[in-house]
């Protein structure tokens, strides 16, 4: 993610920003014990559903190719607290 001193994206790279995020709940998980795996409900943010919808979609079954994916709620909002494109707000069950 490229930003100029204005915050306005230099270089928008939404595949990228899906994968990082991924990447990051999969850390986590890890890091309690837990696995991807493990995941039982996603909510999905999005800052601009109609352009970035299709991308995240295609990525998310990527991520979970087999049955049964993690419920999934995606919403649209107008902004996130820091100049990226999509956040994600994750449950997962943690074994014994």
């Amino acid at each position: 993610l490229s930003l100029n001193k204005n915050g306005h994206y230099l270089e928008f790279d939404f595949e990228a920003q899906c994968h990082s995020v991924f990447q990051n709940v999969k850390s986590v998980l890890e890091s309690c014990g837990a696995r991807w795996e493990n995941l039982v409900d996603i909510t999905v943010f999005l800052t601009n559903m109609e352009r970035d919808f299709p991308v995240y979609n295609r990525v998310y079954a990527s991520y979970f190719p087999d049955e049964p994916a993690p419920c999934r709620t995606t919403l649209g909002i107008s902004s996130l607290p820091t100049p990226i494109a999509i956040e994600l707000k994750c449950i997962a069950w943690i074994p014994d």
